[in-house]
């Protein structure tokens, strides 16, 4: 075994895409992404990434016509007169990078949680960036992220302002997107009541269900690892979500749609994405952002159909499963939504879900492959708990299996998923340790940083879960995985999703021994939503392969 991380991160080689194609996949191409040495090259066309620059400058071309040029010049010519970079506030603002008027900070294209971790190293726990309109302040170490996004939450509820994203890709009805009001009131109330801690232990029967399952996959085809956690995640998620239960393949048409838009409206929210996010005045260019709101009608489209089939279930008296859009078609009323608005938050529901659960689930293996020696004590754990009874763990054993959730924490810390987090903007000025961050900035947790901090969490590239356990081998209170965000802005998700990982990180421990040669660690997607890259790795059953599948089967 002999994980490397260092080196390049993944490189892609695009091709133009001919022929019609569905609006939603109008901006995916042929994309085959070399994996790591050893690794076969594999074509990954749902998860397709793009130079977010050189798109946000082939869209501002091709959409904007010469009778618009005028319009342009005008509108350019009022902002450079109103437009002043000036604090509103005594303090100064943290230090960063140079910049340069009128377009501020040059922002990385690529990978930019690793720029800002250089940038940490040079500026700071906190840093500033700016981009046109926009000041971006980057939290990069743990105590700032606890003193400021965890401990002011209140003056950090609201999303920034993203006119791609949220305004014209999401039609200002994702929830990840909205700031305070009656809206983000309305939707995140019917959204807790089906995610909060007591709820979720009434899915762990579904979750089992599928995690057997993917145990049972990876001894019909382990080299397919990665495709199967992304079965496991769809199949979930879409049960939860629609009631659906016939086994989800990760290549059915809905799927591959719902995965490829939630990477594409992900990517949008990068600083620097696209230009009507630092120039707002753009967005009143009559052609320029025509793409986009094709992109939102084809979302809608997507997921009133989804939620229709439910509709049209509970109309006929079919005895239809629970699930989180039955739910919202019953209580619609109750909760005050259009139909357009429970279509989206259910639809957003199964896109926040499924790709990011699967990528976790990769990750673990990655580092049971990798790191073998730091399963040995949860494994020792497990089997003291479930003895000679060929007793398969489940999430009744989760409060006992302590390492187990260790190491499922480690995992977050090592190769967080959601890598610069969700952006926050601050509603007043916060003072913090002798910097302002003005009222209106734009904060970026850059988890990446975050949970390398030295101070907290020494040898940080190093895979160590025993860092999240007392001497007594209970879980520390002291320090806490932010994986799901700060405040009250944390993904309410989060109690199913660890749900997940526990259980497939418990059986995957007590199922295999899994090993691998020259993986390359940081081989990673450029997205704000991190996957590994394709990898090889070994699984050796840890049992009878017929009292396994017996088990699984049951």
């Amino acid at each position: 075994m002999s994980p490397t991380p260092q080196g390049v991160l993944g490189n892609s080689t695009h091709h133009a895409t001919s022929g019609l194609v569905h609006p939603c996949l109008r901006w995916n191409t042929n994309d085959t992404t070399s994996a790591t040495p050893g690794s076969r090259q594999v074509p990954d066309t749902a998860f397709v990434v793009h130079d977010s620059l050189r798109f946000t400058y082939i869209m501002f071309i091709t959409s904007v016509t010469a009778a618009d040029i005028s319009v342009i010049a005008v509108l350019l010519t009022v902002w450079f007169l109103v437009f002043r970079w000036k604090a509103s506030s005594n303090y100064p603002f943290p230090p960063g990078p140079p910049c340069h008027w009128p377009f501020g900070t040059e922002l990385p294209e690529k990978f930019p949680f690793l720029q800002y971790e250089e940038w940490a190293k040079t500026y700071g726990p906190i840093f500033s960036l700016r981009k046109g309109t926009q000041t971006f302040i980057v939290i990069g170490r743990y105590d700032a992220a606890v003193e400021i996004m965890e401990n002011q939450w209140s003056s950090l509820m609201d999303r920034p302002r993203l006119i791609a994203a949220s305004d014209i890709m999401s039609g200002g009805m994702r929830i990840l997107f909205l700031s305070s009001g009656p809206r983000l009131r309305r939707l995140h109330k019917a959204l807790h009541l089906n995610l909060q801690t007591k709820k979720a232990r009434t899915y762990e029967g579904i979750q089992l269900r599928n995690a057997k399952n993917f145990i049972l996959d990876i001894l019909d085809n382990p080299s397919d690892h990665i495709t199967h956690a992304r079965r496991y995640a769809a199949s979930v998620i879409m049960t939860l979500t629609y009631g659906k239960t016939t086994p989800t393949s990760y290549t059915d048409p809905e799927i591959q749609l719902i995965n490829r838009n939630t990477v594409q409206v992900a990517r949008s929210m990068r600083p620097g994405a696209y230009l009507v996010d630092s120039f707002p005045i753009l967005r009143y260019i009559p052609t320029y952002l025509r793409e986009l709101r094709a992109f939102h009608e084809c979302e809608l489209d997507l997921f009133k159909s989804q939620i229709d089939i439910v509709r049209a279930g509970m109309a006929s008296g079919k005895d239809t499963l629970p699930s989180f859009a039955k739910f919202l078609i019953k209580n619609q009323t109750v909760y005050g939504l259009s139909d357009n608005e429970a279509a989206y938050l259910a639809g957003s529901m199964f896109g926040a879900g499924s790709d990011t659960t699967a990528s976790a689930i990769s990750i673990v293996i990655m580092a049971l492959a990798c790191y073998p020696e730091t399963a040995k004590k949860a494994r020792v754990q497990i089997d003291a708990l479930l003895g000679p009874n060929n007793r398969y763990p489940t999430l009744e054993d989760r409060d006992q299996l302590t390492e187990v959730t260790a190491f499922v924490l480690e995992t977050y810390r090592w190769r967080p998923i959601s890598i610069t987090g969700v952006p926050h903007r601050a509603s007043k000025d916060i003072i913090w340790n002798g910097y302002v961050i003005p009222k209106g900035s734009i904060v970026i947790p850059n988890h990446w940083s975050i949970f390398r901090d030295p101070k907290i969490f020494p040898n940080p590239e190093v895979f160590d879960p025993q860092r999240w356990l007392t001497p007594d081998g209970t879980i520390r209170d002291d320090i806490k995985n932010y994986n799901f965000g700060f405040g009250r802005r944390v993904c309410p998700g989060m109690h199913v999703a660890n749900r997940s990982l526990f259980v497939n990180t418990a059986l995957l421990m007590w199922a295999f021994d899994i090993s691998a040669e020259n993986v390359n660690t940081m081989g990673l997607t450029d997205s704000p939503n991190m996957r590994p890259l394709p990898f090889n790795v070994v699984f050796e059953p840890r049992l009878d392969v017929g009292v396994l599948r017996k088990l699984m089967k049951d």
